[in-house]
């Protein structure tokens, strides 16, 4: 580890210091009072004490200060008061504490920086300004010059030297604060320079001095009043100061005063605007130590309560609670603010007998009874250890500091341990019973807390029986089954002291905490007369509430006390009731809710008013119609970018919520929120996170979210492992990196990657098989197979290449082990004995330096295969550095490549410095190469300058000439291009065009291959203003385009300028070129330069400079290569007119080739043959570049037809005489290198039947040009294995025409036309867009269906295409979306129109994108058509699915733990099982494992629980028939939308029809049997107390399934309409069944009407009394009544079910 090194700064003060203190700003130093002050200080104008130093390197400067006085609130002054000391400080806040030793009061201060508006220049207290011009310090010391208090004005006291250090170095930093002097000078005043410690004996002159402006502002806050009366007794200084915070989350300012034993508690809270603090009151709590614990608090809920704490075993016969007992003194009201709002809150804590323990006790004479065993014997404890300090708080622990010097340790206990600690916050109460002393059991627990809350409401639980015998038959603990309470359980006897109401509270602070007591709830409303809300609780839980019969408690003066809330509403608040309507669609008011308490309903509401209602800012702006607060809060606004579904996750995930918590909501209330999870795992969005992709179970999205956060942190790449091979076998060919499993899914058909691998290979012997003749002898004989070995080994030596481009960015090194190189072998093997064939036996000429390029190739190929992702370090490229001369030039190939995959610029500059002083040609190279093309575009100056030694162009004109070797400064010009691609740097760019055209010098300067270094220089300056076109910037005087024309046709050179003037003035001896161009030297290069600035401009002025001639005699002028060089330029200029057909590369042939030729005219075929090929080969490599890496089916087949026609030439020896053998061959391998650009990466089989036919050609004219050019084209096919392909960027461009330079090296030493090295910066355009689906689950490579769309062009509109993966997909700013499209797999979409990084990061990272395949799918692999999977299989029995499926098959399709589980325990036939119970969990498991919903198990046995206790009467309670309710409910909203929205809900199946069907059933059998239904209805509608049978619990449930309306106390008004014999009764019940009906959608059922009956029987029953009175004309009308609306219910039956015939119709499955 490393260790952190600390500065430590030494302060030197000129004065000295008493105490330093930390703040937010730095550091306080207070002065120390000394006896020379007076004497120092003038007179009226002490000297500030304290000081503030912000910085170690900054100069002390005082600090002012602002009073909060009437009078003096905006003077601001120095902080000079010597009676004031600073106690505390603090943060955050930032404020400090002061104590006044002569009042002896506390202030509060903030402390903050000095504002613009004070300073020498503020306008505050201007009167404190002297009018004294000049004065001389006289040697008196008592004639000093102030006269006021130190305001800011009066800077005359604070100057400061201009240079403090050394213009006066016998100055006394003392003396620029105590004494001033006026000048009328505008710089400063002066000040007298004396030393404190040496009195003045002369006149002194003081120098100028400048003043010292304050960096801090101390503003008064709050200050302790000083209470009048000459008995007060003032304050000591507080000993110690600390912050804390009660339950309530106020925050208090805590001092402990000692000479009182007071602890004064200054409660502060924030501005609205954040700006400022308040302290609206003060709490003074008797202590005689006190320190702040985390969870131990000072306060309540709006009343001072500190409470009792008993520490188990501290009590024994050796040890007393105190040493005294003075008197209890009233807590003093001393509050500096306006109003004493909180001093009616204060009482003596002698009154409410809360007194800390074992903390001395400080009491008045009245001592409780019951306390008084604590302090039995005042003489006795007077001789025992007492409690003298408290110290060293940590969390909830303390130290004890007993008198006799012993320490104990103790631990406050918590405030509860059970799941009731949320609710039990807001009562301090409870505190005190669950910690008193012999503390309670963990059996006891909730019992108490009942019995606290009763208490707290005004119950006498004294009288209450069932608080004394909490044993019911449901447990009411959500944690323990609740037990018999022991007396000694009841806690203190101060429980009866305190109830709610006389702390005048409301009934909303109690209810809002009793939520989950419905019991106690419900007879709390019972008392309270309160209907709705007894209505609601008993509907709830009526097997539990009927049994309570007890009247009220409550007193009535408690009663009466009461203050009902505005928010109280008279329908009580059911949040099952408010989703149940919004899932009815009805019109719901907001749902009322406590901010920071009610967290999960305000999450739920939102939600389904998100999703159900679709109301996008539900969660946002219009969160108000669906919530009402009711205490002050503040909702929190989102913004999503998504469905309603995405919405919903999105809000769930930003609340805080996950699976767990849903797995804990209850199912019906959970099913919507289920349904959006699920539609959102259907069709998810790509850019979610890791967190929204787990709570959605999409464990692909999560692993590929999980991969993308490593990738954006330590930019790991994540690729597959390649199979394990031995070290032999990779030290064999340096192509065992590939990974087999991507290959093998890539071209699964055949073997042409291993075919590659033999191609490429170079550490192996060739076959050199020659046939020995009867005439040849065997010395002549050796000699044949030495020279077909140099011919063999033209071809090994380009092997590297191409090597580089198969096996790029595959490997990833180990930094423990150097990076294996495969060896060059330039040996082979004669047939039929396998001897050995040499090239080094001396028969034969080499040519020297034979194997320097190729090894540098060679160290190049090993280097690339290191992935850009790797971990290289400058240490490990120095380890690879060889020890063996002869592997230099490989080390200088590594160099190079480790710059093309950005690794070189991890290399330390000492290093780089180490290799360029070496001298080694290769090595700087390779070098300057690889670092230029590490910082690709940067201008980077370091880099810059190591380019610029190695070009003297770019050295000043009197630097020392350097030997530079010619092939280095090439690399150095190359290296400017790359480092200031695209910049349009006007300096290089100007230096460059010149560099094309530079002449010969003398003695052989620049005379040596002058065509590379200007090739170099032309591409360079393309680079430079890559793409810029006539936007160059600031070169409009260099005439670019026109001096870059002039070096294409020739001309008269121009003058040189600047410093190249002197340096080109000596002509050269050797070369004589005059004043004129040699355009054989400097036109590639200008033709180049050209074509990269208009590169895609579409410029058809400068593409008509590069037409061909359209005259045989201009013709004859021009080489037939540069003819290729300029139809590539121009080609690429007009870049959208490129055309992939046959018709657009015969259309850039000049028209007199392609007409009918005149005898009579001269006409050289050879120089026709000639340009027309080289034409052709030029128009081929432009449709090459137009369409790299796209695959291209057009451009391909145009392009491998003119392969076959240039073949065909070269096989008739005539034609290809005429042309060359030479041309031909290299118009053919520039239209197989355009063929592999179109097809790289795709491995295009056709392309590899050409590269190994040109493989197997050794003889002739293949050189070893043509071999590089071949095995280039090879390693382009398979580029980086088939992962990587090509780009068309303009970057792209420029590397690719730097590498595929149509003149190829004749040997491998040449590089007069082109440095070869370049040929390696193809990698520079390569991309990685292969897209390789991994199964999320087996972690392999897996064929997956791809949707891709394409945007619209002005070629093609937008198209679609379906691909199978693993593939390559086109450039991605082509693309407008991909898709992972089903049914196998879960569907996933990557929206390219909004952003594509994303994919980007997918693909950077070897395309890995996982995906998850479907339950009951099989790969593709396994099922090419798809005719295996369980859909399938059951589709072709004939049978239903659910019949056809076999569970113990289960883990064949899924491996979902809870299903295979499932299966294995109840869907297997056994002894107990039923069958129909077997076929019932059947089709669960059929439903879970078809819909992939494993979550959805649990509901499914729910409903069926549900049903099955209503259908056997055992219900004892309705919550579940409240979720079956909701169910139903979203499932007739899905059905009633139509039958294209039945898909939408997860219970799709016959499943929930038939138990909403079972549910009906039972409940229709209640209502139509005669077992006690009518007396039960009659009682509830009488609001009379139920039974405890059946029959309430199956009227609860019937209510709440069928959502009736509250019916309690209805009776009496129908009763006393029925006495009065008016003719309103019949009226009166039609409003009775017309508010049903509104209420209640369920009486249009059958069920309904059965109830509407029961209602008119029981309302006949009990008027019969009166029926005599009534006359048959009213009877028979009733009956008239009666029966119409029976058929208005018939007639709305037959359209419900007419609404749900298809509903009705599945359930035959059943």
């Amino acid at each position: 580890k490393r260790r952190r090194m600390s500065l430590i700064s030494v302060l030197f003060c000129f004065f000295q210091v008493s105490d330093v203190w930390a703040t937010k700003f730095g550091l306080l130093l207070e002065r120390k009072n000394t006896a020379n002050d007076a004497q120092l200080s003038p007179p009226g104008e002490p000297l500030p004490t304290v000081f503030s130093m912000l910085h170690p390197l900054d100069e002390i400067a005082p600090v002012v200060c602002k009073p909060a006085g009437l009078f003096d609130g905006s003077r601001v002054q120095y902080v000079s008061d010597s009676t004031m000391k600073v106690v505390f400080t603090c943060c955050q806040p930032s404020i400090l504490v002061s104590y006044d030793t002569v009042q002896g009061i506390h202030s509060v201060w903030a402390l903050r920086k000095v504002t613009c508006s004070v300073g020498p220049s503020s306008p505050l207290h201007y009167s404190a300004l002297h009018s004294h011009q000049s004065r001389i310090m006289t040697s008196s010391p008592g004639l000093h010059s102030r006269v006021h208090s130190p305001s800011i004005s009066n800077m005359a006291a604070l100057s400061r030297a201009h240079s403090p250090g050394m213009a006066a170095p016998s100055f006394s930093g003392a003396a620029r604060f105590n004494t001033s002097f006026h000048s009328p000078s505008s710089r400063g005043h002066h000040g007298s320079l004396l030393c404190p410690n040496s009195p003045v004996n002369e006149t002194t002159l003081v120098p100028e001095m400048e003043p010292i402006l304050p960096d801090l502002c101390m503003e008064q806050l709050w200050s302790e009043t000083v209470t009048a009366g000459c008995d007060r007794e003032m304050s000591s200084q507080a000993s110690k100061v600390f912050l804390t915070s009660d339950l309530c989350e106020n925050r208090y300012l805590c001092f402990l005063v000692e000479s009182h034993q007071q602890l004064r508690c200054v409660k502060f809270i924030e501005s609205n605007d954040m700006s400022q603090l308040i302290f609206p009151s003060v709490t003074t709590i008797p202590a005689k130590d006190a320190e702040p614990l985390q969870l131990t608090d000072v306060s309540g809920c709006g009343s001072v309560f500190v409470s009792k704490v008993f520490v188990p075993g501290l009590l024994s016969n050796t040890f007393s609670l105190t040493n005294h007992l003075p008197h209890l003194s009233k807590p003093a009201d001393n509050i500096s603010t306006p109003t004493n709002a909180g001093s009616r809150h204060l009482q003596r804590l002698d009154e409410v007998d809360v007194m800390p323990s074992p903390v001395s006790e400080l009491r008045g004479p009245n001592i409780k009874h019951h306390e008084a065993s604590f302090l039995e014997d005042y003489s006795f404890q007077q001789a025992t250890p007492y409690i003298q300090a408290l110290r060293d708080p940590v969390c909830n622990r303390v130290t004890l500091e007993l008198s006799s010097g012993t320490m104990l340790r103790i631990s406050v206990p918590e405030i509860a341990t059970s799941e009731i600690r949320a609710v039990v916050q807001v009562l301090v109460k409870w505190y005190n019973i669950y910690n008193a002393p012999g503390g309670p059991s963990a059996h006891a627990e909730w019992n108490l807390f009942v019995t606290c809350f009763m208490t707290l409401m005004g119950y006498n639980t004294e009288r209450l029986n069932w608080t004394r015998n909490l044993h019911f038959e449901v447990p009411l603990s959500p944690v323990i089954a609740a037990k018999k309470a022991r007396p000694s359980d009841g806690g203190s006897d101060e429980v009866s002291d305190c109830n709610i109401w006389s702390q005048d509270r409301n009934i909303y602070t109690t209810t809002a905490c009793l939520t989950v007591l419905y019991v106690y709830y419900f007879k709390f409303n019972e008392d309270l007369q309160l209907d709705d809300y007894v209505d609601l609780y008993w509907r709830d839980y009526p097997s539990l509430i009927c049994g309570f019969t007890e009247s009220c408690l409550i007193d009535q003066a408690l009663i009466g006390q009461v203050q009902c809330p505005s928010f109280l509403r008279a329908e009580p608040p059911c949040v099952l009731s408010w989703l149940s309507g919004c899932l009815r669609g009805e019109e719901n008011q907001p749902f009322p809710y406590l901010p920071g308490i009610c967290q999960r309903t305000r999450l739920l509401v939102l939600s389904y008013a998100l999703y159900i209602l679709g109301d996008e800012n539900a969660t946002s702006s219009d969160a108000s119609k669906y919530l009402v607060k009711l205490s002050a809060g503040m909702f929190v606004f989102f913004c999503f970018t998504a469905s309603l579904c995405g919405f919903v996750c999105v809000h769930l995930l930003t609340t805080g919520f996950t699976l767990k918590d849903l797995e804990s909501v209850p199912f019906g209330v959970a099913l919507p929120i289920r349904e959006a999870i699920y539609r959102c795992r259907e069709q998810p969005c790509s850019d979610w996170s890791e967190e929204v992709c787990l709570l959605i179970g999409r464990q692909d999205l999560t692993k590929q979210a999980h991969k993308m956060t490593l990738a954006k942190s330590k930019a790991v790449s994540l690729s597959l492992e390649p199979p394990p091979t031995t070290e032999a076998d990779e030290e064999e060919d340096g192509m065992s990196d590939i990974i087999q499993e991507v290959t093998g899914l890539i071209w699964s058909q055949d073997l042409r990657v291993q075919e590659v691998r033999r191609l490429l290979q170079s550490s192996r012997p060739v076959r050199v098989s020659v046939v020995q003749l009867p005439e040849v002898s065997d010395h002549e004989y050796i000699e044949e197979k030495e020279n077909k070995l140099l011919q063999l080994c033209q071809r090994t030596m380009a092997l590297p290449v191409g090597r580089g481009l198969f096996t790029l960015f595959s490997y990833h090194p180990v930094p423990t082990e150097p990076l294996p190189v495969p060896k060059l072998n330039l040996t082979g093997r004669a047939p039929p004995r396998n001897t050995m064939v040499d090239l080094n036996s001396g028969n034969i000429d080499v040519p020297p330096n034979m194997t320097s390029w190729p090894s540098f190739h060679n160290g190049v190929a090993a280097g690339l295969k290191i992935a850009p992702a790797s971990q290289v370090d400058s240490a490990w490229i120095a380890y690879n550095k060889p020890k063996s001369p002869e592997l230099a030039n490989e080390y200088a190939g590594f160099l190079m490549a480790l710059g093309l995959n950005g690794h070189l610029t991890k290399l330390a500059t000492l290093n780089i410095h180490d290799y360029l002083t070496k001298g080694h040609e290769m090595t700087s190279i390779g070098l300057l190469l690889g670092v230029s093309s590490a910082k690709l575009g940067t201008m980077d100056m370091s880099i810059t300058r190591l380019l610029s030694i190695h070009i003297p162009a770019l050295l000043p004109p009197t630097s020392t000439e350097l030997d530079v070797p010619h092939n280095v400064q090439v690399a150095a010009v190359i290296g400017i291009g790359l480092v200031y691609q695209g910049t349009g740097h006007r300096h290089n760019a100007e230096v460059l065009l010149s560099e094309i055209g530079r002449p010969p010098g003398p003695e052989m300067e620049y005379c040596t291959d002058r065509e590379s270094y200007s090739l170099a220089a032309g591409l360079a300056l393309g680079m430079v203003c890559l793409g810029h076109g006539s936007n160059l910037i600031g070169m409009t005087d260099l005439n670019v385009p026109e001096q870059l024309y002039q070096y294409m046709v020739g001309g008269h050179r121009r003058a040189q300028a600047g410093a190249n003037r002197e340096r080109h003035k000596s002509p050269s001896y050797q070369i004589k070129e005059g004043d004129t161009i040699n355009v054989d030297v400097t036109c590639p290069g200008a033709t180049l330069a050209l074509a990269m600035i208009y590169l895609k401009t579409n410029n058809r002025s400068i593409a008509d400079w590069l037409k061909p001639p359209d005259t045989w005699f201009l013709l004859d002028f021009i080489k037939p290569e540069f003819l290729l060089l300029r139809t590539l330029a121009r080609c690429i200029i007009m870049w959208d007119e490129i055309l992939p057909n046959t018709e657009w590369v015969k259309s850039n042939i000049p028209q007199i080739m392609r007409g009918t030729f005149d005898p009579s005219e001269d006409i050289n075929m050879e120089t026709m043959a000639q340009a027309q090929d080289y034409i052709t080969a030029g128009a081929c490599m432009a449709l090459g570049l137009r369409f790299a890496g796209s695959a291209n089916s057009d451009a391909f087949d145009c392009l491998y037809e003119f392969a076959r026609t240039f073949m065909k030439i070269m096989s008739f020896a005539g034609t290809a005489a005429v042309t060359g053998y030479y041309n031909l061959q290299t118009g053919l391998s520039m239209i197989l290198l355009a063929m592999s650009m179109v097809m790289s990466g795709t491995g295009n089989l056709k392309v590899l039947q050409l590269c190994r036919f040109f493989h197997k050609r050794t003889g002739g004219e293949m050189n070893y040009g043509f071999h590089m050019a071949h095995h280039m084209a090879l390693g382009l096919l398979f580029l980086g294995g088939g992962r990587y392909t090509l780009s068309t960027s303009n970057s792209a461009i420029a590397a690719l025409l730097c590498a595929l330079y149509p003149h190829f090296p004749a040997h491998s030493t040449d590089n007069r036309y082109h440095l070869q090295a370049l040929r390696h910066l193809a990698v520079l355009a390569a991309e990685p867009r292969l897209l390789v689906p991994v199964d999320v689950d087996s972690l392999k490579p897996c064929y997956a269906l791809l949707e891709v769309t394409y945007k619209e062009t002005k070629w093609y509109d937008e198209t679609t295409v379906e691909l199978m993966a693993p593939t390559m997909l086109p450039e991605l700013h082509l693309l407008k979306r991909v898709k992972v499209k089903g049914p196998r797999y879960w569907e996933l979409s990557v929206d390219l129109s909004k952003e594509t990084q994303h994919l980007k990061s997918i693909l950077s990272r070897d395309g890995v994108l996982y995906v998850k395949l479907r339950a009951g799918q099989l790969p593709y692999k396994d099922d090419p058509q798809g005719w295996k999977s369980l859909l399938t299989t059951s589709a072709n029995q004939r049978s239903s699915g659910v019949r056809a499926f076999k569970p113990e098959d289960i883990s064949t399709f899924t491996s979902e733990p809870a299903l295979v589980s499932f299966a294995e325990f109840f869907c297997k036939t056994s002894d107990g099982m039923k069958h129909d119970t077997l076929l019932l969990f059947s089709a669960m498991l059929y439903e879970c494992v078809t819909q992939e919903c494993p979550e959805m198990l649990p509901t499914y046995i729910a409903i069926e629980q549900a049903v099955g206790s209503l259908r056997r009467g055992d219900l004892l309670q309705t919550f579940p028939l409240w979720q079956l309710r909701l169910v139903v409910e979203l499932w007739d909203s899905r059905m009633l939308k139509g039958p294209a929205n039945a898909n939408d809900t997860l219970l799709t199946s016959e499943f929930l029809p038939v138990m909403k069907n079972t549910a009906d059933i039972a409940l229709d059998s209640w209502l139509k049997g005669q077992n006690g239904r009518i007396s039960a209805l009659r009682s509830y509608m009488r609001g009379e107390v139920l039974s405890r049978d059946a029959q309430s619990v199956m009227l609860a449930s019937f209510l709440v399934y069928r959502s009736i309306p509250c019916l309690r106390n209805t009776h009496s008004q129908l009763e006393g309409k029925t006495n009065s014999c008016s003719r309103e009764a019949p009226q009166l019940r039609l409003f009775t069944l017309t508010f049903m009906c509104r209420h209640s959608p369920a009486v249009i059922t059958t069920a309904g009407a059965s109830l509407c009956h029961v209602v008119f029987e029981m309302s006949l029953l009990e008027s019969c009394s009166v029926v005599e009175s009534i006359s048959s004309s009213q009877i028979l009308y009733d009956c008239n009544f009666y029966h119409f609306i029976l058929y208005q219910m018939f007639s709305s039956f037959l359209l419900y079910l007419m609404t749900h015939a298809v509903v009705l119709l599945k359930m035959k499955y059943f």
